[in-house]
């Protein structure tokens, strides 16, 4: 072994005991310590977008489990007329065949809302009065119908391999606008279907995969110091900056050590800002409100929601909220109506973030996306069933905010909510419009990795411009 290459792994097992008892949470660590490629030597410095953006950043909202659309957001009175009358479907939770279903009725009633007269269900009595601010999307669709599958699609454009999330994608084509948070923050309660390659940067640089942020008294680890007194910790900051400086000056070519080297930085500053982001005292009971949090709390939904509105606000890129995790989510199987409690934890929520946004003026700029990985068969093998099963050929999801066209619904589904009935949108078209509002270009946004160019979408995607204002 060179002088070179044990010097490399005796810092390398310094930092990591150094870390281990100090302030840097164990997403950052594995950032320096990672073994990928960079080309700048500041992987979050802003960057210029491929054209003028619409939004400035997204916050992503995903349902686990798979929402039933024609219980939701996809009025379909036939369904309602024929149900219990059989119907010939050629799959069956990816079973190729010739099936006779029967169909199902929907379980909860539709009604128009707001100005634009969309409709639906009481299933969600919050946010129908928030859809003059929505753009409804009733044709999407996806390529698996699998919840591993699924959710990995619906996150990073992958149905079969692990690969980049697009928040770490839009981390990775724009950089941050404060070094003192990271660009994508996912707050969950719980471990999703896919685990955390739903937030991994993959082959992207470390730097752009999300940092966790999980409900609770204590909701990002090692952010508080450990060291007994600020002092000693900038003693402790600057051995470790003086070693990476020493190591650089020996290694001048290297430009990835240089990035490392600013996720200190970023560590520093969340134990600076973070805290301060997590109080929530000096928000106004009409605001807890709004969102139907109670003061003090830490858990739920609206939680979330206003935590993500308070992220927003501060430059976070891309903030993601996962409601549950792979258990005791929208996966109903048995019985529709374990959707009524799950629906209660977001809806008011969801809603208050909305008008939250509108009120401070940052919905204008601020890209609201709703979706699940897919949707609920309209039908099934029995006539008395009382849940519904997977169903990815179609669904639905929702946009609001910057560039979006408000008020509207985009596409539809055949008369039963089978199958796409018009204006299809694939999960590869809905990332490129995510990008594209954000001023990327999902063909130009590519990493070359393993001899070949990747990106978010692969070789397929277009923006649906039919939802652009």
């Amino acid at each position: 072994m060179t002088t070179g290459a044990a010097f490399d792994r005796n810092r390398r097992t310094f930092l990591r005991s150094l870390a281990g008892g100090s302030l840097l949470f164990p997403g950052l660590v594995s950032q320096l310590l990672a073994e990928d490629s960079a080309s700048t030597t500041d992987p979050l410095a802003p960057k210029r977008p491929h054209h003028a953006p619409k939004a400035k950043r997204v916050i992503f909202l995903y349902m686990s489990g798979g929402v039933s659309h024609i219980d939701s957001w996809d009025h379909r009175p036939k369904l309602f007329a024929d149900a219990g009358k059989t119907v010939a479907v050629n799959e069956f939770q990816g079973r190729k065949g010739s099936f006779n279903m029967y169909l199902k009725r929907p379980q909860w009633e539709f009604a128009r809302h707001g100005q634009s007269g969309t409709e639906v269900s009481n299933l969600f009595p919050h946010m129908a009065k928030c859809v003059d601010d929505l753009c409804v999307i009733r044709s999407m669709k996806s390529d698996h119908t699998n919840h591993y599958e699924a959710t990995l699609g619906i996150h990073t454009g992958s149905f079969t391999f692990a690969r980049p999330s697009i928040g770490a994608w839009a981390s990775y084509g724009l950089g941050t606008e404060n070094r003192n948070l990271p660009s994508f923050i996912v707050i969950a309660p719980k471990t999703p279907y896919a685990g955390s390659q739903v937030w991994a940067s993959d082959f992207l640089p470390g730097a752009h995969q999300g940092t966790l942020v999980s409900p609770g008294a204590d909701p990002v680890a090692n952010i508080r110091r450990r060291v007994d007194n600020a002092r000693l910790q900038e003693l402790e900051l600057g051995l470790m900056a003086k070693m990476n400086a020493r190591h650089l000056a020996e290694r001048p070519e290297d430009a990835l050590l240089s990035a490392r080297m600013k996720s200190f930085e970023t560590a520093f500053g969340m134990q600076a800002e973070m805290p301060e982001v997590l109080d929530l005292s000096r928000e106004s009971d009409a605001t807890l409100k709004l969102y139907g949090l109670e003061r003090g709390s830490t858990q739920g939904f609206a939680w979330q929601c206003l935590m993500a509105r308070r992220l927003a606000e501060r430059g976070v890129r891309f903030v993601e909220l996962i409601d549950v995790g792979s258990s005791d989510n929208w996966d109903a199987h048995g019985d529709m109506l374990t959707h009524t409690p799950l629906a209660r934890n977001v809806d008011q929520a969801v809603a208050g973030l909305l008008q939250d946004l509108k009120a401070r003026g940052m919905l204008d700029d601020t890209l609201v996306v709703w979706t699940t990985e897919f949707g609920r068969t309209p039908f099934n093998a029995a006539a008395d069933a009382r849940g519904r099963e997977h169903h990815h050929w179609v669904f639905s999801s929702w946009l609001a905010g910057a560039g979006v066209k408000p008020g509207t619904v985009y596409g539809e589904s055949d008369d039963y909510g089978i199958n796409v009935g018009r204006d299809p949108v694939h999960v590869h078209d809905f990332h490129a419009t995510i990008l594209h509002l954000m001023g990327l270009d999902h063909e130009r946004l590519t990493y070359r990795y393993s001899g070949r160019d990747f990106r978010l979408t692969d070789v397929a995607g277009e923006v649906v411009k039919g939802v652009l204002a």
